[in-house]
């Protein structure tokens, strides 16, 4: 037989290169919630004004605006408890800034001084420096590359209190009305905070004090989102926990329990699946919804199903969504109201207070008029009110001139020129002589 003919026969196996298509899915949704959490604001959608409270769409939410508030909170509660109950610790592994900046951390300090160098919270005799790595410009490396990540997130609470372009004044360290004198002093304390909490916290946050973990707890299902681990190859990692040693919150995951420090995230399964995808295998560990094959549960504690608990949470949810969107709908931009001016016991009243208010953040103007009184029995002190952004002005109406002694009704009308329009009644009391 030729040589060519003997090669031809040898069957030729072609190993394409594994995709860590679950790691890079993770990553992509890390990425898309930070964005989120800085656009949400940036754009205007929901942010908070410290001398006003709370700003939807750019609209500044008064607690007047009732069924805004009370259906935005009602919507946020239900989406919380749905997600709890679906996903469970899912939004730890997949969408928490504090895992996901965490996880950053340690990949720097894997990097720069070894991937034993971890924080040594339990006495872990492994968790060493690598001796080649041991070096003061490595650690200086890592301390500098933290600070510059901690600088980076600190900006991100800003945007939530001030306009995004006061933020890039801040940045750029140009003077702001809009920014507050102790601004630099609050934001370095955020990033003293975030620097502690990247350095040396980091996931034993997750571990010990996350309060999402502590409430999600209460709103598991037997179907929530869970691993599973397929103990009928169990002898294929007798001696392997290379899925261990990825897991950031150390516990093993081939003995997940109904409730335990589980994130959710995926970085066992695909640690798992790297090392058989070289054997052309599937791994061991997958993500589940369902009821678990071996709940590790007291039998006293019931769990429902995610469609008894949706049965009860979606029409609430509904009805929170609506009154929100209804409020938006029936939303005031602008506010009126009059006031009786402050004099001493027994006096002529003979002045009022119009107080006019824009609450949208874009340029109004608002003209005021008085119905019901004779001419030249008041005096109004301007009869337009412009704003070039969210706040307040009064308006001074003046009574004058002889007016018969009795009640008398007037109507103070505001007008905007956007086709706004409210208008409040006053009683003028005028005594004998």
């Amino acid at each position: 037989m030729k040589a060519n003919e003997s090669l031809a026969r040898i069957p030729v196996v072609s190993q394409t290169k594994y995709t860590d298509k679950l790691k890079i899915s993770r990553k992509m949704t890390q990425i898309g919630f930070i964005l989120m959490i800085i656009l949400i604001p940036a754009l205007g959608i929901f942010r908070i004004d410290v001398s006003s409270g709370f700003v939807v769409l750019d609209r500044q939410i008064w607690f007047s605006d009732f069924l805004i508030v009370f259906g935005f909170w009602l919507a946020i509660a239900c989406t919380f408890i749905l997600l709890y109950s679906m996903v469970g610790t899912a939004f730890c592994g997949w969408l928490c800034p504090q895992n996901t900046f965490s996880s950053l951390a340690d990949k720097m300090t894997s990097r720069l001084l070894g991937k034993r160098a971890v924080i040594d919270w339990e006495s872990n005799t492994e968790a060493t420096v690598a001796k080649n790595k041991d070096h003061w410009q490595n650690w200086l490396k890592l301390v500098l590359q933290l600070v510059a990540v901690s600088m980076l997130v600190g900006l991100i609470p800003l945007f939530y209190f001030v306009p995004a372009e006061a933020v890039w004044s801040f940045v750029t360290l140009q003077d702001d009305a809009r920014l507050a004198g102790s601004l630099h002093w609050i934001y370095t304390v955020f990033v003293f905070i975030i620097l502690i909490n990247f350095a040396v916290v980091r996931h034993y946050l997750c571990r010990y004090m996350c309060i999402y973990r502590m409430w999600q707890f209460l709103f598991k299902t037997n179907d929530t989102l869970h691993l599973e681990y397929d103990e009928s190859r169990s002898d294929e990692c007798a001696k392997c926990n290379y899925c261990v040693t990825q897991c950031m919150v150390d516990i093993d995951p081939r003995k997940t329990n109904t409730f335990d420090s589980c994130t959710n995230c995926g970085a066992c399964v695909s640690a798992c699946d790297s090392l058989k995808a070289k054997d052309s295998q599937k791994g061991l560990l997958r993500l589940k919804f369902g009821s678990r094959k071996q709940a590790k549960i007291a039998s006293y504690i019931p769990l429902a199903s995610i469609q008894r608990r949706a049965g009860w949470v979606l029409p609430v949810w509904v009805l929170g969504a609506s009154l929100f969107v209804w409020g938006l709908l029936s939303y005031d931009p602008y506010h009126l109201a009059v006031y009786k001016s402050e004099i001493a016991h027994g006096d002529q009243i003979k002045q009022y207070r119009v107080h006019l208010a824009n609450k949208m953040y874009q340029p109004g103007r608002i003209k005021v008029s008085v119905q019901g009184l004779p001419e030249g029995a008041y005096q109004i002190t301007h009869e337009v009110a412009q704003f070039d952004t969210v706040g307040r002005q009064d308006v001074w109406i003046n009574i004058q001139g002889d007016i018969h002694p009795g009640l008398h009704t007037f109507t103070v009308k505001a007008e905007s020129d956007d086709g706004w329009t409210d208008s409040y009644r006053v009683q003028h009391f005028v005594k004998q002589g």
